[in-house]
């Protein structure tokens, strides 16, 4: 089950030298710029977990191979999951199901006082009528790099648990698994044309996709790994670039206790703008999605307190009345 995921207890890693650490850091640095300039940005799921498990590998670099083994034993299973998730999203799309069109454009048409909003934020930063091609301000390179860490962010967090504390690190996965499910059950009971699409098909004024636009002229790009060519163009709702930004942040304040963790809100704020501006998702996507993440972590915590309520109690020996200590 999804929420069964579960690490093996072992022994803490053994001490790594400060030289050896930073040697071995500066070596995956080179190695993942070079990768970066030939062949992109890791993109899928599987490709970034390869390369965070890399990464344990040099902050760890004088620990013994087999103990470098424990992130495969304890990240295949999640792996598994991502890899069905990634595969059974491209089918979502192939069910039949009626694509829902109109019912978003008028629901973000209400939030845009009578015009949606990606149509506002395009005729007001891209331009009127917008040129995707344009030259790009220093705010499409901001909002498409935020963009982009969706497929960064939440497995980064989940490799610095794993490194940190392996209880943590259950906890997030089983989070983090959780919505992509929960999700992914929508997009097949739900599939919905997101505004590019409703703009090709005549509903709502011209718009473009554009998540790339603001690294067009930077020579960035992202690249898959391993998984690849399992698209869903309708896979719009709920979005989960926005319930997966929302569930980092929901996580964290949990966690944090500092008064300044509230500003993590600005995360997924800017994961919102960008999905809207570059065309990918209307509001009530993003509302959606937080919707979605907020449930996962109320629920997922439930799950918890039950699971902690079932553990049986400890046997406790009482030695017997004026036996404790006769021979």
């Amino acid at each position: 089950m999804i929420l069964e995921l579960k690490p093996r207890e072992r022994p803490p890693m053994p001490t790594t030298r400060p030289v050896a650490r930073a040697r071995a850091l500066v070596g995956y640095v080179v190695v993942l710029a070079v990768w970066i300039h030939f062949i992109g940005i890791p993109n899928d799921p599987i490709g970034v977990t390869l390369w965070l498990w890399l990464f344990t590998i040099a902050w760890n670099a004088d620990a013994p191979r087999e103990r470098h083994l424990d992130f495969g034993r304890d990240w295949w299973r999640p792996m598994l999951l991502f890899t069905g998730y990634w595969l059974l999203r491209g089918l979502a799309d192939q069910t039949g199901m009626p694509i829902h069109v109109t019912a978003p454009v008028r629901i973000d048409e209400w939030f845009g006082g009578g015009t949606t909003p990606t149509v506002l934020l395009q005729h007001n930063l891209c331009g009127n009528p917008c040129d995707p091609d344009s030259a790009p301000r220093w705010y499409d390179v901001l909002l498409t790099t935020v963009y982009a860490s969706h497929f960064l962010t939440a497995l980064t967090i989940g490799a610095v648990l794993w490194m940190r504390n392996r209880q943590e690190w259950l906890l997030w996965m089983r989070r983090y698994v959780t919505i992509l499910y929960a999700g992914l059950v929508i997009y097949f009971l739900y599939p919905m044309a997101p505004p590019w699409m409703a703009s090709k098909l005549g509903v709502i004024e011209e718009v473009h996709r554009m998540t790339g636009r603001g690294w067009s002229e930077l020579g960035l790009h992202r690249q898959s790994m391993v998984l690849m060519g399992m698209p869903n163009k309708v896979a719009a709702m709920p979005s989960l670039h926005a319930g997966i930004a929302f569930l980092i942040v929901f996580y964290a304040i949990t966690r944090l206790r500092s008064q300044f963790r509230w500003l993590l809100l600005l995360y997924p704020v800017a994961m919102s703008t960008a999905l809207v501006y570059f065309g990918e998702h209307y509001v009530i996507d993003a509302v959606a999605g937080a919707v979605l993440a907020l449930l996962v972590v109320v629920g997922c915590a439930a799950f918890e307190r039950r699971g902690e309520r079932r553990k049986p109690e400890p046997l406790v020996h009482h030695e017997p009345r004026g036996v404790a200590g006769q021979r």
